[in-house]
């Protein structure tokens, strides 16, 4: 029926907007189905679900919810029943299998039993079960518990965009081993050569044992060399034997332009070359499935009739306008998406849309929704005309940007001038005054702009907007100010009254004015393409920050259950000697006690001293994830993003209030799918078959 049609090239169009992939059933009811689970409520349900059985390992056992993780401080951790964790993980688990018996019904035996992803869910659901199981009759006692491992599966799986970055990973991962080991070919040559060059004599061996602290063996040689190789030991590894002769820092200085000046570097390019390439693959399938999906919804909508056009038989068949005005009203589409799509068909008339026409439609949706500002307000009267021009130049911005500096270095001054007076002693008259009259001009700038910009295109301004919020906060910390401690007078350092007392209040007012300074940002051209570049990435770094979530949490796991409960407090058996005959510089001595394994939250961010040395596994491990690989690949992202923006074309386009995209980034270099491609796809649907 037509109604079938109009509901399937809703699906399609949903498809093509979200990148999905449409081998999915295209019945009623599956439609129903499929429509309902892609719904917001859906979604978000899911996503909280997952946010949930992720968070859990902040309170099972080790529990984290204690105030400081210093060892020697620290409170005993809360250990919650039997049941609370594991009612509230069996829960998301029945999510889980909820979700996974929808999306296999959804693209059918056939496309399930081909879905790698789909198998793993099954085979990651059926482990967490089983051990859940297990914890439950063990009455939650065990200490490995495989299902945490486990569990960033869950966040994987549910974004397509994480998929695609960690299936780019994987092929990437043999170039970035042959330059991998290279560089351990590197790090041995040099551990061998630095050990025999280091090594002392029987005979002087108590005179010259400083020169073994890094090297009385190959491991300690290799660990040391490792770890020159992030410069985190430089130069103190070089120093024992450099106080002996200074020749012998020409072996560290060849290590260190080989190893981090070339090596390294050459990963990243490396990294880098191959990690652009696939990226760009997995875009180029991306917009193979946007055109996919909306010629699809253009074959089920096209009509297979002639159309009678002034009592004659018209030859031109395709889509008609109304009925695909139906379609996008039902659809689930982006509110911009949707007014842009639907202004360019009403402007066609009632003319059938080909193919080519209908395909044109998305493909300038591809390219950005231009964000447009309201309109200026219309004023009658020629002085308030003269006035919203004044107002609304840009030279009244840069106006409020030289107020702004002068205010910045006031504070400056002060700080200056009273750097050794203590802050109950300080007289804050000037400062004070000098605040109160600069806020009272940058309440007045933001009237003024909003008369001559109307309080709507204010407001679409971002730059407007953060320097309205600041000023709100600074107009809200002033009143509260002399609301408390009155006006500034000579002499002005009143006792503490409520509960910040005069000098806190100064510096919260003076820090926001600090930051109400980036508002320079947008006018300086080489600063603004650097912000935008970083807010470019923020937009677009969802998944990056999933991938680097899923490395944070298995390896804080593997901590936990590797390291747990090996630095204890001095006195108490600990690894370490007392702090007063601690090495200088050591894990004791800098009183790192604060790092540990003892909880999931202090777990990623520490490195804690290990008795065993097979530890270095983990921390190398560790290292090559995080540093090499996940840094890399951030980096990839970071020169593509300021290289678009570098390009005048991208100018042009932020001035015209586009959006940018990973995929707006390289859409000039992604090739259109070929017609044929299309059709062949089309016509080997599981589940649609075309009229024609």
């Amino acid at each position: 029926s037509r109604d079938l049609c109009i509901d399937q090239a809703v699906v399609f169009i949903e498809d093509a907007m979200q990148y999905r992939s449409i081998s999915h059933r295209m019945d009623a009811g599956s439609m129903r189905l499929y429509r309902c689970y892609y719904s917001n409520a859906c979604q978000r349900i899911l996503n909280f679900t997952i946010f949930c059985i992720l968070a859990l390992a902040f309170i099972e056992t080790p529990c984290s919810l204690t105030k400081t993780a210093d060892v020697r401080y620290r409170s005993l951790h809360w250990e919650p029943p039997c049941g609370l964790t594991e009612g509230v993980e069996g829960l998301c688990l029945l999510v889980f299998m909820a979700d996974v018996s929808v999306k296999g019904f959804l693209v059918g035996r056939a496309q399930f039993q081909r879905n790698v992803w789909l198998l793993a869910y099954i085979v990651v659901l059926a482990v967490s079960l089983v051990d859940w199981t297990v914890s439950l009759c063990l009455l939650c006692q065990e200490r490995l518990r495989i299902r945490r491992l486990l569990r960033p599966f869950f966040l994987l799986q549910n974004s397509s965009m994480m998929k695609k970055t960690l299936k780019c990973i994987r092929w990437s991962l043999p170039e970035m081993a042959s330059v991998g080991l290279l560089l351990v070919v590197h790090l041995c040559l040099f551990t061998i050569f630095g050990t025999l060059l280091f090594t002392v004599g029987e005979e002087d061996e108590h005179e010259k044992k400083e020169r073994l602290t890094y090297f009385q063996n190959l491991l300690d040689a290799f660990t040391s060399l490792l770890v020159l190789l992030t410069t985190a030991n430089n130069p103190d590894v070089m120093i024992p034997v450099y106080s002996e002769n200074r020749a012998y820092a020409i072996f560290f200085i060849v290590f260190t332009l080989i190893g981090s000046l070339f090596l390294m570097n050459l990963l990243t390019a490396i990294i880098y070359n191959q990690f652009r390439g696939y990226l760009m693959k997995s875009l180029q399938t991306s917009l193979f499935r946007r055109r996919l999906g909306t010629r699809a919804a253009y074959e089920v909508l096209w009509l297979p009739r002639a159309v009678l056009t002034g009592g004659f038989p018209s030859h031109r068949v395709g889509v008609m306008p109304q009925d695909f005005l139906q379609v996008l009203e039902k659809a689930q589409l982006s509110s911009s998406q949707k007014q842009a799509i639907m202004e360019k068909v009403r402007s066609l008339d009632g003319v059938l849309l080909s193919a080519d026409e209908f395909q044109k439609i998305f493909s300038e949706v591809d390219r950005g929704v231009v964000r447009e500002h309201p309109p200026r307000p219309c004023y009658q009267s020629p002085l308030l005309q003269s006035a919203q021009f004044l107002f609304g130049h840009h030279y009244f911005d840069y106006l409020g940007n030289c107020i702004t500096l002068a205010n910045l270095v006031s504070i400056c001054v002060f700080l200056v001038l009273d750097e050794d007076v203590a802050p109950s002693d300080r007289d804050n008259f000037v400062l004070g005054v000098l605040n109160c009259v600069f806020i009272m001009y940058y309440l007045l700038e933001l009237l003024l702009k909003a008369f001559a910009l109307g309080p709507w295109g204010y407001l679409s301004y971002p730059e407007n907007l953060f320097d309205g919020l600041v000023t709100l906060a600074l107009l809200v910390l002033e009143i509260l100010t002399l609301a408390v401690y009155g006006f500034p007078y000579r002499g002005w350092y009143p006792e503490m009254r409520g509960l910040l007392s005069l000098w806190d209040m100064m510096r919260l007012v003076n820090i926001l004015i600090v930051f109400r300074f980036l508002r320079i940002i947008p006018n300086m051209k080489l600063m603004a393409v650097v912000a935008r570049t970083i807010l470019g990435l923020v937009q677009n770094l969802r998944a990056f920050g999933g991938i680097l979530v899923v490395v944070y949490y298995v390896f804080a796991i593997l901590g936990i259950n590797l390291f747990q409960g090996v630095i204890v407090a001095p006195g108490n058996d600990s690894l370490a000697h007392d702090n007063g005959s601690a090495p200088c510089g050591s894990f004791e001595q800098l009183e790192y006690w604060a790092n540990n394994f003892d909880d999931f939250a202090v777990s990623p961010v520490d490195v804690a001293p290990v008795p065993h040395r097979w530890s270095l596994v983990y921390f190398v491990l560790w290292w090559l994830v995080s540093s090499v690989i996940w840094v890399n690949l951030f980096l990839a992202l970071l020169l593509e993003n300021f290289l678009y923006r570098w390009d005048p074309r991208s100018h042009e386009r932020h001035l015209s209030g586009m959006q940018l995209t990973a995929e707006l980034i390289f859409r000039d270099i992604l090739e259109e799918p070929k017609e044929e491609e299309l059709m062949h796809r089309l016509r080997n649907h599981p589940h649609v078959r075309l009229c024609r």
